[in-house]
């Protein structure tokens, strides 16, 4: 029994889905006290984007701690934070030719999310906002609300109020239709919304992907009845889906962008919240927060900008998303009829929730870590197997993990 499973309280979780004691990590891979390796597709749910301990990253955030760089400044200014800001705005937000400030909010997306919240409520006055069934945007009681899972609602031990969840982009059912009807009926019984919160790939709702035109749709849905569109890039930001936006490739500019786990480029906490203008409404009080300006993220996060443009690592993404999709239709769905799949980028959703077993992808994602690969599970019920590699990885380390997955269900089914 280890220290941990003595004395760390129960709401310990990932370590009791793969519980090996971790010592060290590369890239793509992490070791045990035993030197076993594991080849990791679990990617810190989406915090280490440019993999464990990326060399040029943490050579700059180790050269700037020995220098003694400032670690802690509150919100002030830093030379850290006006460099980072500066190579944002040039890099990412200019070329784009997109118009936003920067909210540099608590280290985690829960807390950008929550800061979300308070700009939309009080610019527009308005308390309800849309979310959407699947939704997961945070687990602090504001951005709880907006997450539609029920066994994480419960944990609040509150109700949770003033939002109203309407079904994600599917084949069957006309959200934005259903909004729109909302919308038009004085006896709808809803409450014209302050935001609609959306994520273009829910993760943790099982990699479902919303495609390009409904999202253009509901971004001019938004625009028509005043209604700010807030996009949760928390998972799937930062070159996760081959563009270092995901909205991007569907030709919209939410009014808020929510970022966090990969924006510091090495696994340090880091959240920001971009905002048009026009929006930029809260007070110096009203958002408040000791870890606002955490500098040794600001570094990483610089650094991470110069690699991914070096190496042409949003253009690697694409490519690897094609082996991804090869591999999967040629390797995997002939294993069974009932298996699916979607994704974009490098997150990739195997879907088991066609099968009776209900314990099927706990079993095969038990197998796969039996084998040294770390990988997660996520949607309704835990069916659905996710993805979601470091986008650094080698196409002989993606091929493996693939190669372990293939054999896993094999076993399993």
């Amino acid at each position: 029994m280890t220290e941990s499973e003595k004395y760390e309280s129960n709401i310990r979780n990932y370590c009791r889905y793969f519980p090996k004691v971790f010592t060290k990590s590369k890239l793509c891979k992490m070791y045990t006290g035993e030197n076993e390796e594991y080849l990791d597709f679990f990617c810190g749910a989406g915090a280490l984007n440019y993999g464990h301990n990326n060399d040029y990253i943490m050579e700059q955030i180790v050269d700037y701690i020995k220098n003694d760089g400032i670690t802690h400044a509150l919100d002030m200014y830093t030379t850290t934070k006006c460099d980072f800001i500066k190579k944002f705005q040039d890099n990412i937000i200019k070329p784009r030719g997109y118009e936003y400030k920067m909210m540099f909010c608590g280290p985690t997306g829960t807390n950008a999310n929550e800061a979300a919240l308070k700009i939309a409520r009080k610019h527009t006055g308005r308390k309800n906002v849309i979310a959407f069934m699947g939704a997961f945007h945070g687990m602090t009681l504001g951005s709880l609300s907006l997450t539609s899972s029920l066994t994480a609602r419960r944990g609040a031990g509150v109700q949770l109020e003033n939002t109203t969840f309407i079904p994600y982009c599917r084949n069957d059912f006309d959200s934005l239709g259903y909004i729109r009807m909302i919308l038009n009926d004085d006896h709808s019984g809803i409450e014209k919304p302050a935001a609609i919160f959306v994520e273009t790939i829910q993760g943790e709702g099982g990699v479902q992907v919303a495609d390009f035109r409904w999202l253009k749709e509901l971004a001019e849905l938004c625009k028509e009845y005043q209604i700010l569109l807030v996009c949760d890039e928390v998972q799937v930001g930062c070159g996760r889906t081959g563009t270092f936006f995901s909205f991007e490739s569907a030709g919209i500019e939410p009014d808020m962008v929510v970022m966090s786990k990969s924006i510091s480029g090495s696994g340090l906490p880091m959240s920001l919240v971009l905002l048009k203008p026009e929006i930029d409404c809260l007070t110096s009080e009203e958002h408040s927060g000791t870890f606002r300006g955490n500098q040794l993220a600001f570094v990483g996060a610089s650094a991470a900008i110069d690699y991914a443009i070096e190496h042409k690592l949003w253009d690697k993404v694409k490519d690897d998303e094609q082996y991804v999709k090869g591999y999967i239709e040629e390797n995997i769905l002939p294993i069974s009829p009932k298996i699916q799949y979607r994704g974009r980028g490098l997150i990739f959703g195997i879907d088991f929730s066609d099968f009776d077993d209900k314990r099927l992808v706990f079993r095969i994602s038990q197998e796969c870590f039996k084998r040294r690969l770390i990988i997660e599970l996520s949607g309704r019920d835990d069916s659905v197997l996710k993805v979601m590699p470091a986008l650094v990885i080698h196409r002989d380390e993606l091929m493996a993990g693939l190669e372990i997955i293939r054999k896993a269900i094999q076993v399993c089914i």
